[in-house]
């Protein structure tokens, strides 16, 4: 099983990890985050569900804490050559496995880095870790430093962002065909997650949301699915997925005579999303992406209707979800930089009238703006 990136670029990251290690004053880091160690090492796997740890020094070394079934998974994903073991047993406590090695590493007294926000941490994991680190170590939170260095993706992660967009679009393609009165939901989720398999793409970080109806205005996933109505709407969010990189849309599809409100609310987003593009530009923040949406749902008289975030980072990300760090919401100063991918979804849920109307566009930050990525444009398809 080849490695996604090469060993050159996996090796450069991990550089520029331990500069940032040094310059905070780290020894070392604890990487819990899943998408961390498969960014810096190519180590690719489900296991994160149960206890594991990256440990990374700040010269580089590292050494893999797992359990015995993702031992050959490192081996054939991942340029990781000490993987340790700890076992399965009633009274197992990883956090000694993990003390262990901090001591064979010589970190006594020394100062270390931990991705607290990690799925597989947690809070019944951590104790366990911290019990081995306190009076041993001083540790910090260090849960961004890989982090803000994903963000910014290299021409390698771009190439699988579009494949990822092009899955994305045949999966919509699918759906404009079968969103028809009388269709099963079941059957239109079915033909998306289908075409994204068939042209080679992976398992998406998070399920699709779809929904008809009242049922339109769930933002969420969940379970209980319908057939399309006469005059119905479909709500859409959705993503390609190439090597665990994402490229997301999101499409409300009608059935038979729109509502003019409908109507009305399409015009909006589509400003809005339009916005939010010109708005994401090298200089700018998150925060101004948010403004933008902000402005021009107002202005067109939905404000009430809008969320208070419309839109996240996009990148390599494992189940539960594909949502990035940084989000889109009001003053978020993180600065906008190229070769950002970010999603943007511009969504109104009209509550009283139970009508929903919501278009989202994955974007890449170039040097002067912003590169869309779907090639299906935003125009509204009523079957």
């Amino acid at each position: 099983m080849p490695l996604h990136f090469t060993e050159d670029e996996l090796a450069d990251r991990r550089t520029k990890v331990a500069a940032e290690m040094q310059s905070r004053g780290l020894d070392a880091l604890l990487i819990f985050r899943q998408e961390s160690m498969y960014y810096l090492t190519g180590y690719d796997t489900t296991g994160y569900s149960q206890f594991q740890c990256l440990y990374m020094s700040a010269g580089g070394t590292l050494i893999l804490l797992t359990r015995s079934a993702d031992l050959h998974q490192a081996q054939l994903t991942s340029v990781i050559k000490d993987v340790r073991i700890w076992v399965d047993h009633a009274d197992s406590n990883p956090g000694l496995d993990l003390r262990q090695i901090l001591e064979e590493q010589g970190c006594r007294g020394k100062h270390l880095g931990v991705e607290l926000e990690a799925w597989c941490l947690t809070g019944r994991r951590w104790e366990f870790v911290k019990a081995g680190l306190d009076g041993f170590c001083t540790h910090e939170d260090a849960s961004t430093l890989v982090s803000q260095m994903r963000i910014i993706k290299s021409p390698a992660e771009l190439d699988y962002v579009r494949r990822a967009a092009a899955l994305a679009d045949e999966a919509l393609v699918e759906a404009h065909n079968l969103a028809t009165p009388g269709r099963p939901e079941q059957e239109i989720l079915a033909a998306m997650e289908s075409a994204i398999f068939r042209g080679g793409g992976d398992y998406p970080a998070s399920r699709f949301i779809i929904g008809s109806g009242a049922q339109a205005l769930n933002v969420r996933n969940f379970t209980g699915y319908s057939d399309l109505g006469n005059n119905d709407q479909l709500q859409l969010e959705f993503g390609g997925t190439y090597r665990h990189y994402h490229s997301c849309l999101m499409r409300t599809i009608l059935t038979g005579k729109p509502d003019p409100r409908h109507l009305s609310m399409h015009s909006a987003v589509v400003e809005a999303l339009e916005a939010c593009k010109e708005a994401c530009r090298p200089g700018a923040t998150f925060g101004d992406i948010f403004d933008a949406h902000a402005k021009a749902l107002e202005g067109a008289g939905f404000g009430e209707h809008k969320l208070n975030a419309c839109g996240y980072s996009l990148g390599a990300l494992y189940p539960p979800t594909w949502m990035d760090w940084p989000m889109i919401y009001a003053g978020n100063p993180v600065v906008v930089e190229p070769n950002m991918v970010i999603f943007m979804h511009m969504i109104l849920l009209d509550w009283d009238r139970h009508l929903a109307m919501a278009f989202g566009d994955t974007v890449v930050v170039t040097p002067t703006g912003s590169e869309t990525l779907t090639k299906m444009g935003t125009g509204l398809t009523v079957n």
